[in-house]
């Protein structure tokens, strides 16, 4: 508790990829996608841009949006599963193009990745560590996704999100939340090779181990129950029922999934934030993103109570009840 959000910004890139442009490219029935995912359209960042691109975007149109100066910043804590590169981090890389005098921590926890850097961005401002924090989740997943694969190719877009936390009211900030892990279900979803455990060779490249590998169906049981039980968790800890919500921001990974989880919870669809039909999974912007065009459409307003969710690779999920 008191902490509070006082800027947000987003960015995708401007390359829109239908499902009419897969179906001509690759031979994917659009009909398919639709009715499995939900998605009719994602993002792919354009051949000179990277994840670190992405970011700073999201960062810039943040601080507009807050009228704040770099300068005042004193923490970048980025989350992505797509750096620009092993070292130096994206988040160093984004320090220096905003002229950032402070810390730079990078969080890899894949599509839970931006709630574990909210979560930690929290503690740091609640502790005194740090007075204004930066807050940044992206990822360019089209650089790591096999388009021979129908099961993971269609799913995934890139963009990503930022928010800038301080200090708020006593009764501001995060309610409650859940943040946990389950690394016995990593091989569900992973990518084996380009890492010291497979360092790339011709033999690997031949074999797509450097591309993103996921058991679909696995993965789906999961984020379904994962989504209902942090849910749970988070509204029971502080004494709310699923109506006193104002709005929900889960992580847009499947239409399905959201569906599926918000039903079994009795929590009214108009009360779910969906941009999932636009973008696809962004990974780690996908929470950041969708909250940046809620408060854009004016759905989050103060005092307003909202549950985000994050949950994949690792396996891991990040969920937390919020008083705006």
């Amino acid at each position: 508790m008191g902490v509070r959000v006082i800027g947000t910004g987003s960015y995708v890139p401007d390359a829109v990829v239908s499902n009419d442009h897969l179906h001509a490219r690759f031979g994917f029935d659009s009909d398919w996608i639709v009715k499995r995912t939900g998605i009719l359209e994602r993002r792919h960042a354009l051949p000179h841009q990277a994840t670190s691109d992405l970011c700073h975007e999201a960062a810039l149109r943040c601080l507009d949006n807050a009228c704040v100066d770099t300068k005042d910043i004193d923490l970048v804590v980025l989350a992505t599963f797509t750096p620009d590169m092993s070292f130096p981090s994206t988040a160093c890389l984004i320090q220096d193009r905003l002229r950032i005098s402070g810390a730079a921590i990078e969080v890899q926890a894949a599509c839970a990745g931006f709630m574990y850097a909210l979560i930690t961005g929290a503690a740091y401002v609640v502790s005194g560590a740090s007075d204004l924090a930066l807050i940044i989740g992206g990822d360019c997943n089209s650089r790591i996704l096999n388009p021979d694969d129908i099961k993971t190719y269609p799913l995934f877009g890139d963009g990503a999100g930022a928010v800038l936390l301080t200090r708020g009211r006593p009764d501001q900030g995060l309610l409650s939340f859940s943040l946990g892990a389950d690394g016995g279900g990593g091989d569900l979803l992973s990518r084996p090779a380009c890492g010291s455990r497979l360092p790339p060779t011709d033999e690997l490249l031949r074999k797509g181990l450097h591309y993103m590998h996921m058991d679909g169906r696995a993965v789906f049981r999961w984020a379904v129950a994962i989504l209902c039980d942090t849910i749970q968790d988070v509204l029971q800890a502080s004494n709310l029922d699923a109506r006193a919500i104002d709005l929900y921001i889960p992580h847009q990974a499947n239409i399905r999934i959201i569906n599926a989880a918000i039903d079994v919870l009795h929590i009214p669809r108009n009360r779910v934030y969906n941009n999932l039909d636009r973008y696809g999974n962004t990974s780690a912007g996908s929470v950041p993103l969708a909250l940046d065009e809620a408060v854009a459409e004016g759905r989050v307003k103060p005092g307003s109570l909202l549950v985000l969710s994050g949950f994949g690779a690792g396996l891991a999920w990040g969920t937390a009840l919020m008083r705006w």
